[in-house]
């Protein structure tokens, strides 16, 4: 009755020695722990020895810091335009405001881009239009929509493909980037009047176009889309 029963006592010193396991394996808290890791705050403090950082982090592209080599930053750009020219220095300021900018991948965007711009505004699609051009080009082609559609016009399109594009020039124009292709491509293009008659271009013959397009992005904002801000057509 005062006392403990013998099933008792074992679960006691059971418990105890437990405890003291657990207390040797996982250890004790001393206050000099490390943090839970912040991705964050990791990608803030740059000036932490690398070695206290998770092998899994992968770091975010930075503009080049005063006296950096610039060899590597800008391989891509020197093994696309040749050093030293306008073209070059304008591809290489793009690319220190746009970490992410590489020429080639733009290239490859702006084809298709320019595919699709094409094909909308033939088929009339003002979405489509809406989220690759600029607020002063997009009224502009959505007027000649308009202006055709009043007149019951329709143009029957194909696209048959971009024989050349080239980045002619490349410029930052406050916190914008400006980049100017020359674009050549086929298309086979006639548009009929209401009656169904071709009153322009020729439904069997692919003709070769000629333009030259500039696309722009904020450097500022997040959104890393790029929108046709001008347009020209060479004769």
């Amino acid at each position: 009755m005062g006392f403990f029963d013998f099933g008792t006592i074992f679960f006691l010193i059971a418990a105890v020695v437990i405890f003291f396991q657990l207390r040797n394996v996982l250890g004790r808290r001393t206050g000099s722990e490390r943090p839970p890791f912040d991705p964050y705050t990791a990608a803030r403090s740059g000036d932490k020895d690398a070695a206290q950082k998770p092998e899994n982090v992968v770091s975010l592209p930075r503009k080049r810091l005063p006296g950096e080599p610039a060899a590597e930053t800008y391989a891509s750009i020197d093994a696309f335009a040749k050093p030293d020219t306008d073209l070059n220095k304008g591809l290489r300021t793009i690319k220190d405001n746009d970490p992410s900018f590489e020429p080639k991948s733009f290239v490859d965007g702006a084809k298709m881009a320019y595919e699709m711009i094409v094909m909308a505004y033939a088929d009339g699609d003002r979405k489509t239009l809406k989220n690759l051009l600029s607020r002063e080009v997009y009224d502009g082609f959505v007027a000649a929509i308009g202006e055709r559609e009043a007149k019951s016009e329709k143009i029957q399109s194909s696209f048959v493909g971009i024989d050349k594009a080239d980045i002619v020039s490349a410029e930052m124009k406050g916190g914008e980037a400006h980049v100017t292709l020359r674009i050549i491509s086929e298309l086979i293009s006639a548009t009929r009047d209401k009656a169904g008659a071709v009153i322009d271009g020729d439904p069997e013959t692919v003709a070769e176009v000629k333009d030259v397009w500039t696309f722009a992005r904020d450097t500022r904002s997040r959104d890393p889309n790029w929108k046709l801000v001008a347009t020209e057509e060479e004769d």
